[in-house]
């Protein structure tokens, strides 16, 4: 057995020794490729904000690039230490890309729906956005997903072709934003006095935007009430505090000026008919 293993290395001792060694530099190559990903996705999440002309969003997007370009790197590497044709391999991938993209349509969908959003940019890092039954802060954007954490601190990770497929909505982009307050008074009260109630609401509440300036109307004449509307404009960092704070003012106001909030109803009229 002894004398059978070594006439095995003396007639095959620089095969083996050269598999041996492609085999080390194979291991090395994605070793160092592994640390560089890391290392260069690290660096550019860490220095991103840096540039002050790169919107956040594409932070995670071109680090996410640059991580899987090392490793398509080290494979076409590893390819021509073995001796294969690099510009063989191209026709091939070429060949092989179209089944690839046949069976990966979902997840290429993705990407290029992220690309988009990347260059029109309907949102940034930091937006309130919804979309179909989905809302939510944008906490991240990937090559495949949109990540948003929700008003009751859920986490959301969407395919970003659902996003970019959807109708939109960003209600932080614009700066400012519109909220209609609506209160129900009783048909047989002042509608003045109701007007003058929700204009000293208005006047008091120093949030409001002047422009456009604030509106008070009749909304509409509703089954069991007159509904009174307030239309006031303001910041997007303001806008939720300011709401609540009318939700609890109005009723308060209403009643101080005499006034009541009806509750619906439904008037039955019942009639006798003689056989």
């Amino acid at each position: 057995m002894t004398d059978w293993i070594s006439t095995f290395w003396t007639n095959n001792a620089e095969l083996i020794l050269g598999i041996g060694y492609n085999i080390f530099l194979v291991i090395l190559i994605f070793f160092v490729a592994s640390i560089a990903s890391r290392t260069i996705k690290s660096a550019i999440r860490n220095n991103g904000q840096r540039f002050s002309r790169m919107d956040p969003m594409l932070v995670p997007l071109f680090a996410g690039i640059a991580g899987y370009s090392v490793y398509i790197v080290s494979i076409i590497i590893v390819l021509d230490l073995f001796g294969f044709n690099t510009n063989s391999i191209v026709a091939l991938l070429g060949a092989a890309g179209i089944a690839i993209g046949l069976s990966l349509k979902d997840t290429l969908s993705n990407i290029a729906a992220g690309m988009m959003m990347l260059f029109l940019r309907p949102f940034k890092i930091g937006d309130f956005i919804s979309f179909n039954s989905t809302m939510g802060t944008v906490t991240e954007i990937s090559l495949f997903t949109v990540t948003l954490k929700t008003p009751d601190g859920q986490y959301v990770s969407a395919p970003n072709s659902n996003v970019w497929g959807a109708t939109l909505v960003n209600s932080t982009r614009n700066g400012t934003r519109r909220m209609d307050l609506i209160v129900g008074v009783s048909y047989s009260d002042d509608l003045d006095a109701g007007f003058r109630a929700l204009r000293k609401l208005v006047d008091e509440e120093p949030r409001f935007l002047k422009e456009p300036e604030p509106q008070i109307m009749v909304q509409s004449l509703g089954d069991s009430s007159v509904n009174l509307q307030i239309r006031a404009w303001a910041t997007i960092d303001d806008y939720w505090s300011i709401w609540w704070e009318m939700q609890h003012k109005l009723k308060a106001e209403i009643e101080a000026a005499g006034l009541s909030i009806p509750f619906p109803q439904r008037d039955l009229h019942l009639h006798n008919e003689k056989s």
